[in-house]
Parts: structure tokens; C-alpha cells; sequence
């Protein structure tokens, strides 16, 4: 298990296994890839981020996954990968997020997005882009480095 702070000081804990915390996760992070490049989502308020959200009543977290990634990108899901979890232990409140990774096929446009503006398609070195003003807080810490390196190592990208 991997232990770090965030962008505002919260307590991280990361683990590549599911239920590492001992509960299921309501929240998700999906990292997405198309055609050979990272599909995040333009967040109207933090910028661009990879999707995710919470579970709705009733849904899996695969099924919440595949959702957030359609409600936020217009993204077709063709397979979903499970990558891991972390826990965010904060002053206020913490919360669990399970990851995983999603292989699109592709976008269709549609009139609403929810809370962003819509895909977003990085092409270069996204270890080394998301620390431009334009990413999202959430794009910053150990969280998506970690998790890159554990989809590259298990062969997925």
C-alpha cells in the first residue's frame, strides 16, 4: 500500500486490490484511453480530469464506471479493467475510489455533458502535461502516476 498526501494536504492510501479498505468503494475514477491516446473530461469548475463519479442507488461500480465515462465524455466503453482503490482521509470528510481502466471505442456527441464540457484527448506525455494550469487538482498527485505505472505494468497499455 502506498500512503501520500494530496493537492490539499489530505491523507492518501493507495492500493492496487479490491476492497483494500474494507468496504466498496461508492466513488470512481476511470482512466480512459482512445485510439492510443488518454480521454479525460473538461470538469467545469477543476479542468480536465479523467471521468468518474459515485454510484448511483442499485448500480455496480462497473455499471457506475461505464455511466460516468458516457454521461462525461459521450464515451463507448469496450472493456473495463480493474486497477485499484484509495481511501482520502481528510479534515472534513473522506471517501473511497475504486479505478479502473477503460479501452473506448469511440465518442458521440451529445447536447449535454453534466457537470464538464466534454472530451478532451491528450496526445503527449500526460505524466508531464497534468501539471499545467489547465488539469484538474485531481490529475496531480500520486494517485494517476501510481496507477499509470500499474496499467503499464500489467500490460494494458
Amino acid at each position: 500500500m502506498f500512503h501520500f498526501r494530496d493537492f490539499h494536504g489530505a491523507d492518501v492510501s493507495l492500493a492496487f486490490e479490491e476492497n483494500a479498505f474494507g468496504r466498496e468503494p461508492d466513488h470512481l475514477f476511470v482512466i480512459c484511453r482512445l485510439e492510443g491516446k488518454w480521454l479525460l473530461t473538461r470538469h467545469k469548475k477543476r479542468g480536465w480530469e479523467f471521468p468518474g463519479g459515485k454510484r448511483e442507488r442499485g448500480e455496480t461500480p462497473q455499471q457506475a464506471a461505464i455511466r460516468e465515462v458516457m454521461e462525461e465524455t459521450g464515451g463507448k466503453v469496450t472493456s473495463l479493467d480493474f486497477i485499484g482503490e484509495y481511501r482520502v482521509m481528510g479534515t472534513e470528510s473522506s471517501f473511497i475510489k475504486r479505478i479502473y481502466f477503460a479501452r473506448i471505442a469511440f465518442c458521440e456527441q451529445k447536447e449535454d455533458y453534466f457537470e464538464t464540457y466534454g472530451p478532451v484527448v491528450e496526445e503527449e506525455d500526460l505524466l508531464a502535461q497534468r501539471f499545467k494550469d489547465h488539469y484538474s487538482f485531481i490529475m496531480k498527485d500520486d494517485v494517476v502516476k501510481l496507477s499509470l505505472r500499474q496499467i503499464e505494468t500489467a500490460g494494458l497499455v
